[in-house]
Parts: structure tokens; sequence; C-alpha cells
């Protein structure tokens, strides 16, 4: 969350408030900002970005508007390329100007944004069900082009209203045929009976676009109520614009290909 504040006020290009070199700093932290949380994100043992060195930071953003000393990491200020909100869908024609505005090729040298900003499991209640969905693969023929592939995790009631905190799986990086696998433990944030009836369980295919320079919803698809049972389940693909009220869906393709689930319901008796 620091990371988008400080984002958005070195972009802010009418902020009386700091100095180019001030905004060169704060897009600095954005960055090391960003390395930590990809290192907690890793499961590899390997820390990028350590947390004594997070607490170099604090002294910076204390002192930003008289700190004057060379800034003690050897990284590049976050580039244009939007820090996500989990969930967020950029606005293109506002990339498209900044595109224009920027030139398409002032991209630097940083590491692609890692997502997942995956929950743990509620608290088990007595009597109460929670649900892990699994995902396992999803099926597209295009599969092998896609960058930075993820899956974006809502619950939504009828109206398309948010009814628990949005999830994104981390980068997917097995790619075969016409399958992109995840692999990746979901952890619904509600118990199934609290769940409201005519709620749905969205997937949003997301992946990165080099040339435009944002995050794209490819296809989407859904999972209601009456279809959470312990198990395998395959469920269809949909076109974009995701469609959170389920009015207008058209398939994404003829072709047989799904998002593969796997469904565990852990009931506390």
């Amino acid at each position: 969350i620091l990371a988008r504040q400080l984002q958005k006020e070195v972009q802010a290009t009418n902020s009386p408030d700091f100095t180019e070199e001030q905004k060169k700093t704060l897009g600095k932290i954005a960055t090391c900002l960003e390395m930590r949380s990809a290192s907690l994100q890793c499961t590899q043992s390997k820390e990028e970005f350590k947390l004594e060195d997070l607490k170099k930071l604090e002294a910076i953003i204390k002192s930003i508007l008289t700190y004057n000393k060379e800034f003690p990491f050897d990284v590049q200020p976050v580039p244009l390329r939007k820090i996500l909100a989990p969930g967020e869908e950029e606005n293109l024609e506002l990339e498209e100007e900044e595109d224009a505005a920027a030139g398409a090729g002032s991209t630097e040298a940083f590491p692609q944004r890692a997502p997942g900003t995956l929950l743990p499991r509620l608290p088990s209640e007595p009597g109460m069900t929670l649900l892990t969905i699994k995902i396992e693969k999803i099926g597209l023929k295009d599969a092998g082009q896609c960058i930075d592939p993820y899956m974006t995790i809502s619950v939504k009631d009828l109206n398309g209203v948010d009814l628990n905190p949005v999830q994104d799986t981390p980068v997917a990086t097995r790619k075969e045929d016409t399958y992109i696998h995840f692999s990746v433990d979901v952890e619904i944030q509600r118990h199934v009976e609290k769940l409201p009836k005519g709620a749905a369980i969205f997937f949003e295919f997301k992946h990165y676009k080099p040339k435009k320079r944002f995050t794209s919803t490819k296809c989407f698809a859904f999972m209601e109520m009456d279809e959470i049972k312990p198990g395998p389940i395959v469920i269809e693909l949909y076109k974009k614009p995701t469609d959170f009220k389920r009015k207008k869906l058209q398939l994404l393709t003829k072709k047989p290909l799904y998002l593969h689930l796997h469904q565990t319901l852990h009931k506390d008796s």
C-alpha cells in the first residue's frame, strides 16, 4: 500500500510538495518496498531484500524533505508500469496517453511485479464449513505466449459487490501445450454457510502486455453456490470484460478448454 502511495506522489505532475530529486528517492523507496514484498512471497530461502535493509528506509522517509545523501541501495525508481492493488484493473485509455507522453521505450530494468495476495485459512467455527479451492490449471490455445499470468479470485453477490477480500495468485511459471499450471490453494474468506444465495466465486485470468505496458484480463470463469462440493470440478471460460452480474456471458472458445479446480471442504464438527 505504501509503495502505491509513493508511486502516486511520484507520478503526480502538479505536486509542488516534492522536488524532482525527492520524487526520485520516493520512487526508489517504492522499488525497495516492492522487492521486500516479493521476497516475503517467495518460497525460496534466498531473500533479495532483507528486513534490516527495509529498516534503513525508515530514516530516509522521515527526513525526505532534507535528505541529500547517496541512496543506500542500487535500484531504479519504479517505472511508469503501475503497481496494482489486488483485483485492480488499469484504465487502458489513460495508459495509452501516458505511453505516448513517456515514449514507449522508457521501461527500466525492474523485477516484474509479482502478484500474490493469497490469504490464510480462516479459524474454524463449530458447525461451519470452510472451502479451499485448488486452482490446478487453465486451458488456453495460446497458453505458451502469456506473460506473467496470474489469477484474481473474488466472491461477489448477485449485484457484483465484493463479499470477501480479493486475492491474487502468484504468477504461474509452468506452461505446457495448451495449459498454464497454477497448482495453488485459495482459501475462501467466509464460511460456506454465510455466503448469501446467488453469490458466486470468480476467477479472472490476467496477463501482462509488454507493448501496452499494462496487465489485462484475458478471460474469466465463475462457480455458483450449488457447485460447491468436494472433489474436482471443470468450469467454462468466458470472454472479457468480466461480468460480475452474470447477465451477458459469451464463451471464450468452442474448443474444449476450461479452468480445472479441486475443492476441499473443512467442517468443524
